[in-house]
Formats: structure tokens, C-alpha cells, sequence
């Protein structure tokens, strides 16, 4: 099933950027209602992040986050097979000088989970070599096309979640700018409870680890999806000052209040269909029931 799904989209990306972002948001209308176990966990964390929000407004945003992440994924065929020259037109970048001011400088990019992460990944690739993590996906095929979209141009060295910090520290060392996204549950290992929009959240504290181990700066990377067809931005903030600071969770905390200020610019573009608060306290009852 996955080679023809992944056959259709490669036909798929040969059609104008505004017909495949109606299709794609078709697509996440459809699915709504097809995949009950991801409308279920979309529905639970929206709840505990916005308890005061209506009912019907967190469900129109649960359905909105749907078509966009289903938009994002009928555009990868881009990212796994479009010129170089179209990607760069798909996606813009904003402050980019930021990235240029630490030129032979240890960076890590904090690039939290919106549906534009790997557009914005790419795009960062056709400016020079770089270092990503990824996580082995249930489909090898599916795995293997996200490998080769954030691989396509130059030198990109990716790692596997299983090569661990280690990994990551020796890429860092070697001066390549360091895409990491740290804002997934992975278990209570190398993590800390941080609140996430007020809940306990198991987040891992690899960005102010790495960030005193290798000196890096961190500079954040957010992508956001445009509207109607219009590509996305890829916006490179100013670098972190005081970071880190010592205090391991403070730091961590600062993370997640960083992240949640973007999600509330584009609440409907965060990956929401994630089990964010899959790992729970010692006694505290699971959040979703599968």
C-alpha cells in the first residue's frame, strides 16, 4: 500500500503548489474520520493544553491541524523529488544573517515540531552541509524518503536517535550547524517533567546538555505553512543569550515556554497528533486510553 501512496505522490509533486495544497487538505479532511486513534489523541492533548477553550473551537482546531498536517505530507513528494530550484521557492528563509553571524561557530538550531519541519530542514540544506537526528519510522520506505528528502543537497550527516548525544556532540564539534527537534516524548530517560502549557511533560534536556558540552549557541528555526499554496517561511530568530545557565531545568523550562509561544502563533501547524504526554509521573493515570 505505502508504493502506492508514495507513487502517487510522486506524480502528485508535479502539480502547481496551490492544487496540492487543496488536495492535501482534502486528504486531512478524509482522514478525520479514518484514523480514530490519532483523532483521539489530538482531541486529549488539546484539552489539556487549552482546558478553557470551547469544546467546538478545540475541535475545529483539531480539524484544522489535520489538513495541515496531511497538507505537509502530500507536499514531501517536493521535498523527496522537486528541483532544487522549486524548493527554494517554496520555502523562504527569514534571518538568515543570524545563521551567517555564527559562521565557524558551533550552532544548534532548535526547530520545534510544526508540520513545516521538513521543509524548513530541506531548504536549510541547500544553503550548506549540515547534521539532523531522525527516528526510525514503522515503514522502512516511508523512513528511507525521509532520509533521502533531508539528504538531497551537499553533505548532510544524519543520525539516528539510537547513535545517541554522542553523536550529535561529535557532528556539533565538527562545525556543521545542528538541526535538532527536542519537543517529543521519548520516555523517562535523559528527561525532565517541564510543564507544557501547564501539564508535566517528559522532555528531554539534550539542548542545554549539548549546548554546554560542545559551547554551541542555539538558535531557534521555526517553519511555518503559508496559507492557500503560498510555500512556507523559515524563520531563523536571534541567538539565545544566557543559554544555558546551569540550571538544567530552568533551561528546559525555557525551551517548552519558547516552544508554546510558537504554537500559539499557529496553533493548528503543531504536531498535536503526537502522544506529547504518552509518559506519565510515578502514579499519575495514562492520558490516552490506547
Amino acid at each position: 500500500m505505502s508504493r502506492v501512496i508514495f507513487a502517487l505522490m510522486w506524480l502528485a509533486h508535479f502539480l502547481p503548489l496551490a492544487v496540492l495544497a487543496r488536495l492535501g487538505e482534502w486528504v486531512g479532511t478524509v482522514a478525520y474520520w479514518f484514523i480514530p486513534e490519532r483523532r483521539m489523541v489530538a482531541r486529549v492533548n488539546l484539552a489539556r493544553c487549552f482546558p478553557q477553550m470551547p469544546q467546538a473551537e478545540r475541535e475545529r482546531l483539531a480539524r484544522a491541524h489535520f489538513r495541515a498536517f496531511c497538507r505537509s505530507f502530500v507536499e514531501h513528494g517536493l521535498l523527496w523529488w522537486a528541483p532544487r530550484s522549486r524548493i527554494e521557492r517554496l520555502v523562504r528563509i527569514e534571518g538568515l544573517e543570524h545563521l551567517h553571524a555564527l559562521r565557524g561557530q558551533r550552532v544548534v538550531l532548535l526547530a520545534p515540531h510544526f508540520v513545516g519541519l521538513d521543509a524548513g530542514g530541506t531548504r536549510l540544506a541547500c544553503e550548506g552541509d549540515m547534521a539532523s537526528m531522525f527516528a526510525n519510522q514503522k515503514d522502512p520506505r516511508f523512513g528511507a524518503l525521509l532520509r533521502k528528502g533531508r539528504s538531497r543537497f551537499g553533505d548532510q550527516r544524519l543520525i539516528s536517535r539510537q547513535e545517541g548525544i554522542r553523536a550529535a556532540i561529535a557532528v556539533i564539534r565538527e562545525g556543521r550547524p545542528f538541526y535538532y527537534l527536542p519537543d517529543q516524548d521519548y520516555g523517562a530517560r535523559d528527561a525532565l517533567f517541564v510543564p507544557f502549557f501547564g501539564v508535566p511533560a517528559a522532555t528531554v534536556t539534550a539542548l542545554p546538555r549539548l549546548a554546554r558540552i560542545t559551547g554551541a549557541t542555539i538558535l531557534p528555526a521555526v517553519t511555518r505553512m503559508l496559507p492557500g499554496g503560498g510555500g512556507y517561511v523559515l524563520t531563523l530568530g536571534p541567538a539565545w543569550s544566557d543559554f544555558p545557565t546551569g540550571d538544567l531545568e530552568a533551561d528546559t523550562r525555557r525551551m517548552n515556554a519558547y516552544i508554546e509561544a510558537r504554537v500559539l502563533e499557529m496553533p493548528e501547524q503543531y504536531f498535536w497528533m503526537h502522544k506529547r504526554f504518552k509518559t506519565r509521573p510515578a502514579g499519575e493515570a495514562r492520558f490516552y486510553s490506547v
